[in-house]
């Protein structure tokens, strides 16, 4: 009986020994661009200590609403992140998300139906664009005529670039550094920079990339950063549209080339969002 109790307790053991060789295994793999929940994926964020934005924002993510949102939506998603129950400000409701008819139900005047807080709807209460212009709207000059561009056709500025999303920002008033990643950008400060806000409650870092960089379909894309992994030095991105990219862990020197090409006028980047000093 000692004798089968000693080998049930060997097994147990080796069982234990083997897991931990496993686990082991895994974080040592050196993928480039890796799935947030493979086993890997979920280890390194277990392992990681610059994780601290990564609870508020997965707590208040959403997926953007259309194709062209993912400025509007990484915007909502930090506000909240940053606003929501903290009661020092106000927030707006959103009424487009029940329709008149649902309304209907609604009588009373002292109770409202609508959470308090930031949509992709009415984050355009205070932007640089308006939501027609995101959308692509012509763009026209000063006296009104249809700007045309080089081929041709009319001129159009979907989405956000990287300063009129900062723009966004700070007309919420919230405090919004604006870093263009260009040749003149050393590699090292941005990685400091970006660890140094993931190690930190209360601010965030939202990055404007190619996707096609990363080895995903589309073009520039906005998300915010959720958490920064030592070992494999790789930042997880926690893409926007989840029904075409899963959130992934992507190698710092690979973030930052697909941060450093060229958008409309200027190079791709990121911004440092704090509420401020008040």
């Amino acid at each position: 009986m000692k004798q089968l109790a000693f080998i049930f307790f060997s097994l147990i053991i080796a069982s234990l020994t083997a897991c931990s060789v496993s686990r082991s295994t895994a974080i040592s793999t050196d993928q480039t661009i890796l799935g947030w929940a493979s086993p890997e994926g979920i280890a390194r964020l277990e392992e990681s200590k610059y994780k601290i934005d990564f609870f508020k924002l997965a707590n208040h993510f959403e997926s953007q609403n259309n194709k062209i949102f993912c400025g509007p939506a990484s915007a909502a998603i930090v506000l909240n992140s940053l606003r929501v129950r903290k009661g020092a400000i106000q927030l707006p409701e959103d009424k487009t998300l029940l329709s008149p008819a649902d309304l209907k139900y609604f009588s009373s005047k002292t109770w409202s139906p609508f959470f308090p807080r930031y949509t992709q709807n009415n984050v355009f209460l205070k932007s640089p664009k308006s939501r027609e212009q995101v959308l692509g709207e012509t763009q026209l000059d000063q006296q009104g005529e249809v700007i045309m561009n080089s081929k041709g056709k009319p001129q159009k500025d979907r989405g956000y670039q990287l300063y009129q999303l900062g723009g966004l920002f700070k007309a919420h008033g919230l405090d919004t550094q604006i870093r263009v990643v260009d040749q003149t950008l050393n590699t090292e400060t941005i990685k400091q920079e970006i660890i140094a806000n993931l190690g930190t409650a209360d601010d965030y870092v939202v990055i404007n990339y190619k996707r096609a960089i990363l080895q995903q379909p589309g073009g520039g894309h906005i998300s915010p950063l959720g958490a920064y992994h030592k070992a494999s030095d790789s930042f997880l991105v926690m893409d926007v549209t989840p029904n075409k990219a899963d959130w992934v862990w992507v190698k710092a020197e690979l973030l930052l080339s697909a941060m450093r090409t060229f958008d409309t006028v200027e190079n791709r980047g990121y911004l440092l969002i704090s509420e401020g000093v008040k």
